[in-house]
């Protein structure tokens, strides 16, 4: 990746909308050039999707919820990590789901209508037998959204390396 690469994504994370021909104008660039970094860049994993962002809380789901799970070791009849994943991809309120180290198995992120509301997505998680235990962290507040732009500036243009 290198800086062109890496300002394209920065203008169209900034405006999805803008266009291949408006970007190649703004950048100084073929449009030829612009269509054809976009394509290499989805094609190699780095652009992952082209879709809207959604806010969670918008749309009715403002409490956010982070439950590490802990999944029985011995149960090898039951499935393990891959079974507990294709369970909770059935549950809409899970936004996603990460093995992880330290204590617990699996990171969960949840969204919920209220508190109430949070208790409900839990006990449909926790519906699975595979599932020892689990704990529970509500967040207050949003410090820091998911980001990614921020990687591609951190890039040594010259070999896509920090």
């Amino acid at each position: 990746m290198d800086d062109l690469d890496a300002t394209l994504i920065g203008l169209f994370a900034n405006e999805p909308r803008i266009g291949v021909l408006e970007a190649s104008r703004r950048l100084g660039v073929a449009r030829g050039t612009v269509q054809a970094r976009l394509d290499k860049l989805a094609a190699s994993g780095v652009v992952t999707g082209w879709g809207p962002d959604l806010d969670p809380a918008a749309l009715g789901y403002p409490v956010t919820a982070f439950l590490t799970l802990e999944i029985r070791q011995d149960a090898t009849d039951l499935g393990g990590h891959d079974t507990v994943a294709r369970k909770l991809e059935q549950v809409p309120e899970v936004l996603e789901a990460y093995t992880i180290t330290g204590a617990g198995d699996m990171w969960v992120r949840v969204v919920a209508r209220s508190n109430v509301d949070l208790q409900r997505v839990i006990d449909r998680v926790l519906a699975d037998p595979t599932i020892v235990r689990s704990t529970t962290v509500i967040a207050l507040a949003e410090q820091v959204p998911y980001r990614t732009l921020p990687l591609t500036r951190a890039l040594d243009p010259r070999t896509g390396n920090r």
